[in-house]
């Protein structure tokens, strides 16, 4: 098969002339060289570079390599539009890329689905088709390195090296002090993404305006009707969450500039007003009630109308720290003037909700299977608010989970006592009792004991927050990508596992200097070929180095070699 385009060969210098034959290190390599130029010349304000930029990056076929990639192995690769068509083969992933051509392309409508809420109603989701799944995913290749370059610094929503625990960790930075804000306003937007101005977008999201204007006014076909699409930017496509962040992004700093402008600088820092937001919740503090309500609030009104947008009557008040207020899944209160968050009641009671509903509903089911089906559900939920003051949510709920599972033991065998339901479905491992598991035996015949996954050994780590002028597509902060790549990831035991094999080797040894690594010195995780140029996460392009060395290394652009693995 010929992959058709007017230059679409020109990013790899030996084309592939298959799926297996393509080099996925210099696909990527490709794609990160082109967004770190459209970074660059953003920060520069060189708008028709950026513009220049990103039409060359959408017609390279590294790039249409990289967007068929990405949709073809997301959990929505099993998903088919309006049209049902899936690329589950090697040979029509190939064939695809032919197909991410900017002339003459027409999407389809999106498949309308509604998936169910926490709060009981339905959450509306608008489904493209494999095709119009990948030309989004193309464009973003171009979209995002301009948004993170245009970004407000406390936005964490749907970015990059960017989380919830990041969010939270603002919040304690801007409320945990004595003198700081004491008034919340917790923002909510009536539904953002069905709402949002086309108009507006077309004319500031920087990017093809002709494609983008066909995404909005594809419309959607739902029981077999097709419906207009007036307004919004459905959920569930690629490139959705990354428009929604731009039609929200300067509510921080633009908020920041009218308040210094109305009040002068110096009153308006005595103010305290710090914006946080996660996609499309945010709250706002203040040292007032007053101000909050008098001069914030109606210039957040007034910013989300333009777009389009409003807030929500119903959810959006303003708060005292000491009432506390919910975002996010957790609780953030001060206690006699220190500040503490915890899990929200919300959050605690729907996650036991779903773990009762997964025991009930999974009455016939093996003990195995039944614990293989919750320990991902209990692990997920316990890291997700491992960063928090949750020890005793833990304990409680795993009380409440130990009572459901009792009643299940129980119901399986109701002519057998309570002692012997005891001895067969709950054992004792080193000093603790009653654990919930079940005997396997593995392939090459030994024994182990499944155990569900204990939530109170789940140890409490404070998170360290990203910094705010972190930007992934800039080459001056790669030494700081790898070092929040490592602090991060060492909370997972793979990771710990991989770094004890380049430890042992190196036989110990810095890979620059050659002296030893221990605790004292510490060590940092450097990359041969950097990220930032479309390096791996493989063992082959990493080495350990001393903090100091890694820092000489990056200032110097030296070259280290790898030592052979022994």
């Amino acid at each position: 098969m010929k992959v058709s385009g007017r230059k679409t060969g020109s990013a790899l210098s030996h084309a592939p002339d298959n799926w297996y034959a393509v080099d996925w290190r210099r696909v990527e390599r490709n794609v990160r060289g082109m967004q770190i130029r459209i970074a660059k010349a953003t920060r520069e304000g060189d708008w028709r570079k950026v513009k220049a930029l990103q039409r060359m990056l959408t017609r390279t076929l590294s790039a249409k390599l990289y967007a068929v990639r990405r949709v073809t192995q997301n959990q929505g690769a099993r998903t088919a539009g309006v049209d049902r068509e899936l690329w589950d083969s090697p040979e029509r992933r190939w064939e695809a890329i032919g197909r991410l051509e900017r002339r003459g392309y027409k999407p389809l409508p999106l498949r309308r689905v509604f998936i169910p809420k926490a709060n009981g109603k339905e959450r509306p989701l608008g489904i493209p088709t494999m095709r119009d799944r990948a030309m989004q995913a193309l464009y973003l290749l171009a979209l995002e390195p301009v948004t993170e370059s245009t970004s407000d610094q406390n936005s964490y929503g749907f970015r990059l090296n960017r989380s919830t625990a990041d969010a939270m960790s603002q919040i304690f930075v801007v409320m945990s002090h004595r003198v700081s804000a004491q008034w919340v306003m917790e923002a909510d937007i009536k539904g953002c993404f069905d709402h949002i101005n086309h108009d507006w977008l077309e004319n500031h999201v920087p990017m093809d305006r002709e494609i983008l204007r066909k995404w909005l006014k594809a419309g959607l076909i739902y029981k077999g009707q097709l419906q207009a699409t007036e307004a919004g930017t459905p959920q569930g496509g690629i490139i959705s969450p990354t428009l929604a962040n731009v039609t929200l992004n300067g509510l921080e700093r633009e908020l920041i500039a009218h308040l210094g402008a109305k009040f002068g600088i110096a009153k308006a820092k005595k103010l305290k007003v710090h914006v946080v937001r996660y996609a499309d919740d945010f709250v706002i503090t203040g040292d007032s009630r007053e101000m909050l309500e008098n001069d914030v609030r109606p210039w957040v009104e007034a910013f989300l109308a333009v777009r389009g947008l409003q807030l929500s009557e119903a959810k959006t008040r303003i708060t005292h720290i000491g009432h506390g207020f919910d975002f996010l899944g957790w609780n953030f209160r001060k206690y006699s003037g220190k500040l503490l968050i915890k899990p929200s009641r919300k959050n605690v009671q729907t996650f036991y909700r779903k773990v009762a509903e997964t025991i009930s509903g999974n009455k016939a089911a093996t003990q195995e299977g039944l614990i293989l089906l919750l320990n991902p559900m209990l692990r997920g939920w316990a890291q997700y608010h491992s960063p928090v003051v949750a020890k005793q949510v833990y304990s409680r709920m795993e009380h409440l989970i130990f009572q459901r599972l009792w009643r299940w033991s129980k119901r399986r065998h109701p002519n057998k006592s309570a002692d012997w339901v005891r001895k067969k479905y709950f054992h004792t491992v080193g000093e603790r009792h009653w654990v919930f598991g079940a005997p396997v035996v593995a392939k090459d015949g030994s024994k182990w004991l499944l155990e569900m996954y204990r939530m109170s050994g789940t140890p409490i780590r404070r998170h360290k927050k990203v910094k705010g002028d972190f930007n992934p597509f800039d080459p001056q902060w790669e030494e700081y990508s790898e070092q929040l790549r490592q602090e991060r990831m060492w909370v997972s035991t793979r990771y710990r596992k991989q770094w004890a094999t380049l430890y042992m080797s190196q036989g110990g040894l810095c890979a620059h200097c050659g002296c030893a690594l221990t605790d004292e010195t510490g060590w940092h995780d450097h990359h041969l070929e950097y990220r930032m140029d479309g390096g791996t996460d493989a063992l082959f392009n990493r080495v350990l180095l001393h903090p100091h060395c890694h820092q000489q290394v990056h200032a110097a652009r030296l070259v280290v070699t790898k030592p052979a693995l022994s």
